[in-house]
């Protein structure tokens, strides 16, 4: 198949190109290299520097003759999103309408979307959420994530565009920026490796679902098969606090280090936990790394690979 991954320079997005490279795919990717990083790009891949809200996306289009869209390029930090909710809007919104009108212009039948299942529901009445679970997105992020689901569902049936979409619970493994508002794994872990003092906010007791990207990648994988589309959670369904995940990640680097708690961060979501049972019945995906191999992974990456720690 011929695939354009949007957002292919990033974390999960670098990840499914090798991935999609291996399975003897010919894929394309775009990013305009805001967070994504140059050393991931596959050399086997098409690159594209470039904004997905860009006019240049229909001569991209048009010289590719995809096959596949699949779409992770984002603007993935929350805190951002709460800050300044018309630059997240152009780019989470704006930019995956460009695209949409790009797969329409050009016949594209198949479109995978990276939906969030961390920041979707908001504060959960349910443990853990199943897909029918009540849109309740407490950020700017969240309530995009969701507008562009809304938005496929009318691509569907106006254009017959047909979307999987995968709502990902709390990603973490190689590659994961640990700079900036990234994901509390990465953060840790650099700080742990360098021999700083990490920071954990407010009690600790507030639960993430952390899914490995090695799994997330296998997801994607499975939806190039599968026409049908639909909405997909992909987590683990089991729910870890932050003191319990910074335990084990000091007991994996092997260093000694003050658990040491600052405030609380404003609009912090408690709990959060996915129900996968949808996909494993759908598309045959279940997660397979446990949280502490998949961690103990995450660290190996970090301490030989040295990323985010050499500068």
């Amino acid at each position: 198949m011929r695939i354009l991954v949007t957002g292919g320079a990033g974390f999960i997005g670098s990840n499914i190109v090798d991935a999609y490279l291996q399975e003897g795919h010919d894929v394309s990717v775009i990013d305009d290299l805001s967070t994504g990083r140059n050393e991931n790009i596959n050399p086997k891949a098409r690159f594209y520097k470039a904004d997905i809200g860009a006019e240049e996306m229909g001569k991209i289009f048009a010289d590719g003759r995809f096959d596949v869209v699949n779409h992770h390029a984002a603007q993935i930090d929350v805190r951002k999103s709460a800050a300044d909710p018309v630059f997240d809007a152009q780019a989470n919104i704006l930019g995956s309408l460009n695209i949409l009108q790009q797969c329409v212009k050009y016949g594209i039948k198949n479109f995978i979307f990276a939906s969030t299942g961390g920041a979707i529901y908001g504060e959960q009445e349910e443990f853990p959420a199943t897909e029918s679970h009540p849109t309740n997105p407490l950020s700017p992020y969240g309530i995009a994530k969701l507008a562009v689901e809304r938005y496929l569902f009318f691509y569907k049936n106006t254009h017959g565009l047909n979307s999987t979409i995968l709502r990902y619970a709390n990603v973490y493994g190689p590659r994961q920026d640990p700079h900036g508002e990234a994901g509390v794994v990465a953060i840790f872990t650099q700080k742990l490796l360098r021999k700083e003092q990490p920071v954990i906010n407010g009690d600790g007791m507030q639960t993430r679902d952390f899914v490995y990207v090695g799994d997330v990648v296998r997801a994607n994988i499975l939806a190039l098969s599968y026409a049908e589309g639909g909405i997909f959670n992909i987590g683990t369904g089991r729910e870890s606090t932050v003191n319990d995940l910074f335990r084990r990640l000091v007991d994996i680097a092997g260093v000694t280090v003050d658990e040491r708690h600052g405030p609380a961060k404003n609009g912090e979501q408690k709990r959060s936990v996915i129900d996968f049972k949808k996909a494993d019945k759908i598309l045959g995906w279940s997660p397979q790394v446990s949280l502490e191999e998949g961690l103990k992974r995450t660290v190996d990456y970090f301490k030989y690979r040295r990323v985010g720690i050499s500068h």
